[in-house]
């Protein structure tokens, strides 16, 4: 009797549709009347007899109830803790991807192919500074698979007037990992790779050769003639910029497919004082931005085959006053940086 009256009110709890926690308590209502009644009714209680003469069949089945419960639960935590199988997903994009890259997709110039392209792609960054900063970000929010960035220093309270990809609280962190932190933020399906050192000749090819493509966004002649030389003797393209003051330029650089390098275009170091450092001369927060997009611009073109990249030709950005201009560069005969490049 006692059984068919718990079968009745979670039957009607369900045909409610009553949640299952209220459904749990009104049988456990029965069970502690019942329990209650063998405790208080005498043994030769007519009603005791109904309800199953003894309260150890009663608690019996409680445990069962109980076990069952926690087998359950326990169940349920441990499918909880194991990571789902990712479901194959059909073609290069998973349905977030295509999502986040739908205004690209939509491109002509880029496209399914072009985006394809970008994810496949691996790019070095030279820098996580002012020029680095925007070009990371927008390399990162674009799509390109992997992106490597080179850099020793650490982030200080100064550079966070212009180098946009460091926060405050990043004071004192490698900038490599400030940036790798924020590029991840920014979109988790790209695979970020720090080289928190100095770009010099010990590693240099061997850390280019691992790349499709080469941004330089340096700040001192040293590094930029040796970052054009490795990518010259790997036959690697370079994109490099450059900043000072109001002022920014930027050309890519690509003696493997008939293009001038670098050293064509700047063969000697300027005098001393003739170009100094923005920590010497100052620089305006947004031509980094300006120059350092142009940049990821650039790479996007080149690895999507969109449109026409400034190989062979040199921009110069005046932001003070609103002026750009492009000049034709072309490559300079016996040039020790890729005089015999093909």
């Amino acid at each position: 009797m006692v059984l068919a009256l718990m079968a009745g009110v979670w039957g009607a709890g369900w045909a409610f549709e009553q949640p299952l926690r209220r459904r749990i308590i009104a049988i456990g209502a029965i069970w502690a009347a019942v329990m209650l009644a063998h405790l208080v009714l005498p043994d030769n209680s007519a009603l005791r007899s109904a309800i199953g003469g003894s309260a150890a069949s009663w608690l019996v089945l409680a445990g069962i109830v109980a076990l069952a419960f926690a087998y359950r639960a326990g169940l349920a935590r441990l499918k909880a803790r194991v990571a789902p199988v990712p479901t194959p997903q059909e073609g290069p994009f998973s349905e977030a991807e295509l999502e986040r890259y739908a205004r690209h997709i939509l491109l002509r110039q880029i496209g399914g192919p072009g985006q394809n392209a970008l994810k496949r792609a691996r790019v070095l960054v030279i820098g996580a500074g002012g020029l680095g900063s925007p070009a990371l970000m927008y390399l990162a929010a674009s799509g390109v698979g992997v992106i490597g960035v080179v850099d020793a220093d650490v982030v200080e309270v100064s550079n966070l007037q212009r180098q946009i990809i460091h926060k405050d609280q990043s004071v004192g962190m490698a900038k490599v990992f400030s940036a790798e932190a924020a590029m991840k933020a920014l979109n988790p399906f790209v695979e970020v790779r720090p080289y928190k050192r100095r770009f010099e000749a010990d590693i240099a090819a061997e850390l280019v050769a691992d790349y499709d493509l080469v941004l330089d966004g340096t700040d001192n002649f040293d590094t930029r003639y040796l970052v054009n030389r490795v990518c010259v003797a790997a036959g690697k393209p370079l994109i490099s910029g450059a900043i000072t003051q109001w002022e920014g330029q930027l050309s890519l650089f690509d003696a493997a497919r008939g293009g001038p390098c670098y050293e064509c275009v700047f063969p000697e170091r300027p005098l001393p004082g003739m170009v100094p450092s923005c920590a010497e001369a100052g620089v305006a927060a947004p031509l980094p931005g300006i120059i350092g997009a142009m940049m990821a611009m650039e790479a996007v073109k080149h690895l999507c085959g969109a449109g026409q990249t400034l190989r062979g030709r040199l921009m110069i950005h005046d932001a003070l006053y609103g002026e750009t201009r492009v000049i034709g560069v072309k490559r300079r005969e016996g040039c020790p940086g890729c005089g015999t490049a093909g």
